[in-house]
């Protein structure tokens, strides 16, 4: 009497799994919203509501979905216009008002003939 021999069987699962660069390209290539609210109440007095919307996906879907801030950033872009500092507008208006203080306004005494 022979002993029987042991085979390799090939299991098959019905369940694929997916390795983490699997997931990772179907997020980028979909898009993945999070949306929460956080807000904070004493005695039903809202002190404080914050709003968290996330949203992750590749920069070819972003711009699919019309958002591209970043090319007009010029912190991010080199192609970008430098924004003006807030600072810079503020003097340049101050220069303006300074300019028309220094002009003497038109009296109702000259106007009249």
């Amino acid at each position: 009497m022979g002993i029987p021999q042991k085979t390799q069987s090939n299991i098959t699962h019905s369940v694929n799994s997916s390795t983490l660069a699997d997931v990772l390209e179907r997020i980028l290539d979909k898009g993945l919203v999070i949306a929460g609210d956080i807000k904070i109440k004493l005695v039903d007095i809202e002190l404080l509501t914050i709003q968290i919307r996330l949203l992750i996906c590749s920069v070819d879907k972003a711009r699919e979905m019309g958002i591209d801030w970043w090319t007009t950033n010029s912190y991010l872009s080199s192609s970008a216009a430098p924004e003006k500092s807030q600072v810079e507008d503020l003097s340049a208006r101050i220069a303006r008002l300074e300019e028309a203080f220094r002009e003497p306004a038109p009296s109702a005494a000259q106007e009249t003939p």
